[in-house]
C-alpha cells in the first residue's frame, strides 16, 4: 500500500485534491502488481485464493471504468482507434481468463496457470499503457481534461465496488 501513497503524493491532483484520471489508472497498476507478487509466493490455498479474487474483482472494476469512461474520452480526443482497440482487445482477453478463475476452485489443476497467465497478460497491457507513446503518454498531449476525468473515474469505481461487496 506504500506505493499506492506514494504515487497519490506526487500525482498530479484535480480541483478537488483526486489524483487525475492517469494518476488513478497508474495507482491501480500498481496495487494489482503487488497482489499478483504476493500471489506468487503464496503458499496455501486459501491466501492464493483469496488474493485471485482480489485480483479478479479490481481488474473488473477496473476494466469497467476504462471501457465506460476512459477510452472513450482517449478517443474522442485523441482519434487514435489503433491504440483504442488493442486495449479494449486486451480487456475482452483478460475478461475472458478472470471469468474461468472465478469459476474455478483454487485447488484445480489448472488454477495457478491461469492466474499466471492472467499476471503476464495485464503486465503487457500495463506496459503499452505507460510506455512512451502508449495510451497514457498520448492522453497526457492531448486535450482530455483529465482532472475532470479521474473525479468521474473515481466516483464511478467507488460505485461499482459498492455494487459488488
Amino acid at each position: 500500500m506504500a506505493s499506492k501513497k506514494s504515487t497519490r503524493a506526487t500525482a498530479p491532483k484535480s480541483r478537488s485534491n483526486h489524483p487525475d484520471a492517469i494518476a488513478l489508472l497508474k495507482a491501480d497498476h500498481r496495487q494489482v502488481e503487488q497482489w499478483f507478487s504476493q500471489f506468487e509466493k503464496a503458499k496455501s490455498t486459501s491466501k492464493k485464493e483469496q488474493l485471485a479474487n482480489q485480483i479478479c474483482d479490481a481488474l473488473t472494476v477496473r476494466t469497467s471504468i476504462e471501457e465506460e469512461l476512459f477510452y472513450p474520452a482517449f478517443l474522442e480526443a485523441t482519434g487514435d482507434k489503433d491504440l483504442h482497440h488493442e486495449a479494449v482487445v486486451e480487456h475482452a482477453g483478460a475478461k475472458q481468463l478472470i471469468a474461468e478463475i472465478q469459476g474455478m476452485a483454487a485447488s484445480d489443476d489448472y488454477y495457478d496457470a491461469k492466474v499466471t497467465v492472467l499476471s503476464e497478460m495485464i503486465k503487457h497491457h500495463v506496459k503499452e499503457e505507460e510506455q512512451p507513446g502508449g495510451m497514457f503518454a498520448e492522453a497526457r498531449k492531448s486535450d482530455m481534461d483529465l482532472a475532470a476525468l479521474g473525479e468521474q473515474l473515481l466516483a464511478r469505481k467507488t460505485e461499482l465496488q459498492a455494487q459488488a461487496a
